[in-house]
């Protein structure tokens, strides 16, 4: 599979067989696994424990893979940063069947889920073997655009104002019209305060750059574009979600020493860890991803429960068929065989 240098968009994508016939089996099976994570996490919901949370969806994500009929290995996970549990890069899980990268963050939002705050979300990815940026738990600077315009239309190298002019252009907008969303961190202050020179508006999130970038790609017009760095974990999630509904997306490795430079050149032989990535850079061929609320939000509502009924609100695409389908669970755990306590 080959790459153009400006965008990484592949000239071609054939998916095996097999996968071709059950890829659709599999969404809904990425949806359980989410689903059991959320339910897992959202007992621990404003408790304050956001380890605590993260720790409980890890595990009921593993409990939950172990049902899935793939060989599956973790390929980017979540966890190293802040020695948070996780489920490791290199991590195997599954059943057995065909080869696949999946990308992880059982708990994406776990301060959110430990304040009660909008937002927090468990999401997996999932794609052929070979198909996903291999990457170290480090940071990432990104770039998000919706469907629908011109190719290119903004830069990661490119000053924000520029690439809100262009984006203003594209869409037949003024600037002042625009929405561009960020993570609320000193490291951003002067893109938030070039964004805000330039004329457009700023959202600030505290956490879940993963739900901000699909923001970025949904017709409601509330984020127009998202960018700053977070976690690159999240930045593949984001990746294959922005794949499935046809935005665009830039990214870049952030290392902060030569150890975590040459962790990613032993994941990534004979490729710049430092490269500017394209969308198909960090997720390629066909694509399944899946995201369930913990806590409500613009994108998912969270868990309800009603005695021994639990309510799920999860969202799963297929970068194939470009189709979103929003799925509501409801749980019965007088009959359930698992536990999310």
């Amino acid at each position: 599979m080959t790459s153009t240098p400006t965008s990484g968009k592949p000239s071609s994508s054939k998916p095996n067989a097999g996968y071709q016939v059950t890829d659709r089996n599999l969404a809904l099976e990425l949806v359980r696994v989410t689903e059991a994570a959320a339910m897992s996490a959202s007992h621990w919901t404003g408790r304050g424990l956001k380890n605590e949370a993260d720790g409980a969806a890890v595990e009921a994500m593993r409990q939950a893979f172990d049902t899935v009929a793939i060989d599956g290995t973790v390929v980017i996970g979540e966890g190293e940063m802040d020695e948070a549990p996780m489920l490791f890069i290199g991590e195997r899980v599954g059943s057995g069947g065909p080869a696949m990268d999946i990308a992880v963050d059982p708990l994406e939002g776990t301060n959110l889920c430990a304040k009660n705050m909008p937002n927090a979300l468990t999401v997996v990815a999932l794609a052929e073997a070979g198909n996903f940026l291999h990457a170290p738990d480090i940071y990432m600077d990104k770039i998000v655009v919706g469907p629908g315009l011109p190719e290119g239309v903004v830069d990661l190298d490119a000053s924000i104002g520029a690439n809100l002019r262009e984006l203003a252009r594209a869409k037949r907008k003024d600037i002042g019209e625009l929405t561009l969303c960020a993570l609320e961190r000193e490291r951003h202050e002067e893109l938030i305060a070039k964004t805000r020179e330039a004329g457009a508006r700023v959202m600030l999130l505290s956490d879940g750059d993963v739900a901000a970038a699909i923001a970025a790609c949904l017709p409601d017009g509330q984020v127009d574009i998202y960018a700053g760095s977070g976690g690159a974990p999240e930045g593949v999630l984001a990746a294959a979600a922005v794949r499935c509904v046809h935005g665009q997306m830039q990214g870049r490795l952030l290392f902060e020493d030569d150890e975590q430079i040459q962790r990613a050149r032993a994941m990534d032989p004979g490729r710049d860890p430092s490269r500017k990535l394209g969308l198909y850079d960090m997720a390629k061929g066909d694509v399944l991803f899946s995201a369930t609320g913990v806590t409500s939000g613009p994108l998912l509502r969270g868990i309800r429960r009603d005695g021994k009924h639990v309510i799920t609100h999860s969202i799963v695409m297929r970068s194939k068929s470009g189709t979103i389908r929003f799925v509501e669970g409801h749980h019965d755990f007088s009959t359930k065989t698992w536990s999310t306590n």
